[in-house]
């Protein structure tokens, strides 16, 4: 399974979001640190939850974090995170 996937399920299987978007951006690191050979090094995250509301920015941020653990660990270098619940100004 490509790792883009893998994001896509977990963050589904453990926030049921409104809506979400998962982009590779490994394109615009190439060179950098991290950067390997056919890209899913670097990720952005767009994520709308319930599961976010009352919590802070580093809450949300630590929840998916820890979600996506494996993958941080392993494949993936950078991960750029985009958290809101229903009806919050994004900004």
């Amino acid at each position: 399974m490509r790792t883009r996937d893998a994001i896509i399920n977990k963050l589904r299987e453990a926030f049921f979001p409104e809506s979400l978007d998962v982009v590779d951006e490994s394109h615009l690191h190439e060179g950098h640190a991290g950067h390997r050979e056919g890209g899913e090094t670097h990720f952005r995250v767009y994520i709308v939850s319930p599961a976010f509301e009352g919590k802070s920015r580093i809450e949300r941020h630590r929840m998916i974090n820890a979600t996506l653990a494996g993958e941080l660990a392993s494949t993936v270098h950078a991960l750029a995170i985009h958290a809101h619940a229903p009806g919050e100004k994004r900004g």
